[in-house]
């Protein structure tokens, strides 16, 4: 099954957190803290939202960093995916 985004939404999927700190201590899975750098799956065609022009500005593959509370998480073929808007995306990551 595919999703295929509407409007100003985004289809992400959380990239997995780092499992050690820089100097080498391994973490244990109830303190890592939830990622917020995502990968981009599937991006809507944007048009008018609101009242207002919305040009998307990212494209798919794009990693972003997204709110940390923002979108609406999802189950699709046992993959966790999240649909969030465009401006709940802060940042592109290059």
């Amino acid at each position: 099954m595919t999703l295929k985004p509407l409007s100003d939404r985004v289809v992400i999927k959380m990239v997995e957190a780092e499992e050690t700190t820089a100097s080498g201590i391994i973490l244990a899975g109830s303190a890592k803290e939830k990622p917020q750098v995502a990968e981009v799956l599937a991006v809507g065609p944007g048009g008018m939202v609101d009242g207002k022009e919305v040009v998307m500005q990212v494209k798919v593959g794009d990693k972003v960093i997204t709110s940390k509370y923002s979108g609406t998480e999802v189950k699709i073929d046992g993959e966790e995916l999240i649909i969030v808007r465009q401006n709940d995306i802060l940042a592109v990551v290059d």
